[in-house]
């Protein structure tokens, strides 16, 4: 078995207030009710959004250099994930699918060493 994230991304202006319905909702919970149901679901999270983060960077000299704001400047950011474990990436690009359909949002899924 091989552990994938399916990472959810949202435009930087994306408003969970006002852009996740009800049905919507509805739809992300049956999600996560079928991975538990199926086994897969190690971990589930929502993210806040990119402009609540805080980027650490280190320098040459040692020291690290703290600032508000996302690490990258960019028109999207990922607002969510899941971490799966299943038999293939067959398997987690049908979780995917099913996860871009439920977040009416773009998916990523990537292998995790």
């Amino acid at each position: 078995m091989t552990r994938y994230l399916v990472a959810i991304h949202h435009p930087d202006d994306y408003d969970p207030s006002a852009a996740e319905e009800e049905a919507m909702s509805r739809d992300i919970d049956a999600l996560n009710d079928e991975m538990k149901v199926a086994g897969v679901r190690i971990f589930v999270g929502g993210l806040r959004p990119a402009s609540s983060a805080t980027a650490l960077r280190a320098q040459p000299n040692g020291e690290v250099i703290v600032t508000d704001g996302p690490y990258l400047e960019t028109k999207e950011h990922v607002g969510g994930f899941w971490v799966l474990e299943v038999a293939d990436l067959d398997a987690a690009l049908a979780w995917g699918r099913k996860a871009a359909v439920a977040c009416r949002a773009p998916v990523e899924v990537r292998p995790l060493y």
